[in-house]
């Protein structure tokens, strides 16, 4: 099976046969256009050269790059939830101890924690709370481990570093286990 990583090399690749012109001549088409916003480019390039929505997701995406790599987690950790970066710090850190194989992949809300699967999810949820979401489908929601959404069964509520106690670090433990 390819990486994501593959695939969006040969959706690259692809993009000249499947859509009649290069990357290059696309973004220079949409940038003497102006768009502000990623579906007005959707729909230029959909509605009016008639893409498949794939290829102008991908020309869309690319079209917004700036060439500077944005620090999403820096993002996330800025200005009132500042206070929340230790927390933050402490999960990934014990995530990296679990294994070599833990991928930490930072998203614009959140930070998603994965092996074979995602095991836990850390989201900046207020200014003062971070909810730790963990794959235990099947597990009760018991105290602190409490019931979630689809994509992590579970969730932790961390106001301090101390609240990712060996409690929560087992629960998370168990997780990164079940996603192997």
């Amino acid at each position: 099976m390819a990486t994501p990583e593959q695939q969006l090399a040969t959706m690259l690749a692809n993009i000249p046969e499947k859509t009649g012109k290069p990357l290059e001549e696309w973004l220079a088409l949409i940038a003497a256009q102006n768009f502000a916003k990623h579906g007005e480019i959707m729909a230029f390039l959909k509605g009016e050269h008639g893409i498949s929505h794939g290829f102008a997701n991908l020309i869309a995406a690319k079209s917004k790059e700036t060439g500077e790599e944005v620090d999403q987690v820096a993002e996330q950790y800025s200005g009132a939830k500042a206070g929340l970066k230790p927390i933050h710090d402490a999960i990934v850190e014990f995530a990296k101890s679990l294994g070599s194989d833990v991928e930490i992949a930072p998203k614009k809300a959140s930070v998603s924690l994965r092996r074979k699967k995602q095991f836990a999810l850390i989201t900046p949820a207020t200014k003062t709370r971070i909810d730790l979401g963990l794959a235990l489908k099947g597990d009760d929601a018991t105290g602190r481990l409490e019931s979630y959404n689809a994509m992590c069964s579970h969730r932790v509520r961390l106001e301090t570093a101390a609240d990712f106690d060996s409690e929560v670090q087992t629960w998370m433990r168990e997780a990164y286990n079940r996603s192997g």
